[in-house]
């Protein structure tokens, strides 16, 4: 009989901490810990939320494991690591150096992977990360951004489009390293991903904003209008990056990043919300032609997972537009969690081995 397993999880965001129990695949404890904007605007910087936010998490976990000699291992949410391949990897100290680097970009996933890995330490529990956000799979082609001094990168939503694909995978029983198919993410960024035999050979830098816009990202925007905007002397740095990465897509258009409110508002008889809401279907569908195109065509399924997979205003729009390239399967809503889990539990069984952070 296979021995059964005890794993945390932890994935940061950046208004909440999800944190969750699981035995073996499956979740019997969990919670979203809400950030407020007011008690966030306290910290100048990411790394200045550590005691705040490891407070509140150990304050739950306190509540629900008596004994952390009980937890087999840990999974949580990787920080902004330097591009590296997907797979599981054991949370280390010279991630924390690439991630306080700000090459990579700042996301509070980075100061609670550094949270897990000193509770890790203290209990004497490993501590592993699973698909990173950084995890970088491109073909060299998708590289080239017109501009030799810009590169293009991959950040995106990794664990999310992974896991989306390998649960469709199974359920088509199919092979994920053998087959091409299109994942979708779809919440608060948008990535669209061409799965090659399981590598994610292009992708959008959802991270920055790029590709379709999205609820607060305002997406690939027209250059020189952007450049122009950057030199008016109306924005500030941080302004300009704020403006698309938090408030663009939707945020900028009507003010929400509420797909629910919106809806209500275009049943109200609002046109420019419905109008807007299509472009985004809209653009969503020309990245999803796109990898189409990254993949010759090849394509055995487009599965969409995230919030706003929940859409079916969204769904509808979207694929009476790319529903020629292949069938459509719906994953929504959030898959990280079970994710993390399930890649800590195949680590654990031996059924992968630790990748090295190289």
């Amino acid at each position: 009989m296979q021995q059964s397993h005890q794993i945390a999880v932890i994935n940061a965001g950046s208004t909440s901490t999800k944190l969750a129990v699981y035995k073996d695949a499956e979740q019997v404890l969990s919670t979203s810990l809400s950030h407020p904007a007011a008690e966030l605007d306290a910290f100048a910087t990411i790394w200045d939320q550590y005691d705040y936010r490891r407070g509140l998490i150990e304050g739950y976990f306190a509540e629900v494991l008596p004994d952390w000699r009980d937890v087999d291992i840990i999974s949580v949410r990787g920080g902004n690591l330097r591009p590296v391949p997907g797979g599981v990897y054991r949370v280390e100290q010279a991630m924390f150096a690439d991630m306080k680097s700000g090459l990579y970009g700042a996301h509070p996933c980075s100061v609670v992977s550094l949270i897990a890995y000193d509770l890790g330490n203290e209990h004497g529990v490993p501590v592993v990360t699973v698909d990173p956000p950084a995890t970088d799979e491109l073909c060299p082609w998708a590289r080239y951004s017109g501009l030799p001094q810009i590169r293009r990168i991959s950040s995106f939503h990794a664990l999310s489009q992974k896991a989306t694909a390998r649960k469709e995978c199974a359920k088509r029983a199919m092979v994920y390293e053998d087959s091409n198919l299109i994942v979708v993410h779809m919440g608060g960024g948008i990535s669209v991903g061409a799965h090659q035999r399981g590598k994610i050979i292009d992708v959008n830098n959802a991270l920055d904003g790029d590709g379709a816009f999205s609820g607060e990202r305002a997406g690939s925007l027209p250059n020189g209008d952007l450049i122009r905007m950057c030199f008016s002397g109306q924005y500030t740095q941080q302004q300009m990056l704020r403006l698309v990465h938090g408030q663009g897509g939707l945020y900028a258009y009507l003010g929400t990043t509420d797909c629910l409110e919106i809806e209500r508002r275009m049943e109200s008889g609002d046109d420019y919300a419905r109008e807007v809401l299509y472009a985004m279907a809209y653009q969503v569908s020309k990245e999803i032609g796109a990898a189409a195109a990254a993949l010759k065509g090849e394509v055995e399924f487009i599965a969409f997972t995230g919030n706003l997979a929940r859409s079916s205003y969204l769904m509808d729009w979207i694929g009476e537009r790319v529903r020629f390239i292949a069938p459509i399967a719906l994953w929504p809503g959030e898959n990280e969690m079970q994710a993390l889990a399930d890649g800590a539990l195949a680590y654990l069984r031996g059924e992968v081995a630790l990748t090295p952070y190289q």
